[in-house]
């Protein structure tokens, strides 16, 4: 089985990851109760979709975990991006206005999951504007501050990663790093222009990177961890 998003009626959509350093099969849910399972480069098709059929009940509960663990939007609550305010309240109908960098978010009902996700998506395409408008041009700062070359940069709503780099140098970040303090902003930057010169995370990388960050490489990526890449 390639690597596909395929949507089953009782738990939604489910990603399928073939992971060759994988021995096994694993399943995980994730914040926005969307489904990932991960298997070994042999594992067949049947045996995949088997795995996930005995595991079915684990899932729905553990989704249903993740769901009284997301954050709530509720009435009068100020969300502040980089460049964006948003400010939540209660109207007679559904709609957002947008003056300057203010967006009004209004809702009849903030207990209504729809209205939740609406939210979510609504901040995601903030998230996308302001990567978009800053993360290219820090990134560019940063490689020509230290002496990088890189082939090109895209803007991506990554679930698995905060940032990559091709065998060609060419480096994906990811939208959610907007949501990040500016510290740990350029510390992925710096993480992935490394990797235009080193491609491994052997003690070399981590060396080089700490060239750049005052010594403070794996002190960084614990922080980065606490964040999530979902919208949330």
């Amino acid at each position: 089985m390639p690597n596909k998003v395929v949507h089953f009626k009782s738990i939604g959509p489910v990603t399928f990851f073939r992971n060759r350093r994988s021995k096994n099969m694993k399943i995980s849910v994730k914040p926005d109760k969307s489904v990932l399972v991960s298997f070994p480069f042999f594992a067949k098709e049947k045996e995949i979709l088997s795995f996930l059929a005995k595991n079915e009940a684990w899932i729905i509960q553990h989704q249903q975990k993740a769901g009284e663990k997301r954050n709530k939007f509720t009435d009068g609550m100020v969300i502040t991006t980089k460049l964006h305010t948003i400010e939540l309240g209660i109207g007679p109908t559904a709609r957002f206005d947008v003056k300057n960098n203010v967006v009004k978010f209004f809702a009849t009902n903030f207990q209504s999951e729809k209205v939740q996700l609406d939210i979510e998506y609504l901040l995601t395409k903030i998230y996308r504007t302001e990567a978009h408008m800053t993360l290219p041009r820090r990134l560019d700062e940063l490689a020509r501050l230290h002496g990088f070359s890189y082939a090109k940069v895209t803007i991506r709503n990554n679930k698995r990663n905060w940032g990559s780099c091709s065998s060609r140098n060419n480096i994906s970040l990811n939208l959610q790093m907007m949501k990040l303090p500016d510290e740990l902003i350029d510390y992925i930057l710096l993480h992935e222009l490394v990797h235009t010169e080193i491609k491994d995370h052997s003690e070399r990388f981590w060396k080089r990177l700490d060239q750049l960050t005052h010594n403070r490489a794996r002190e960084l990526a614990k922080e980065v961890k606490k964040y999530s890449t979902y919208t949330i």
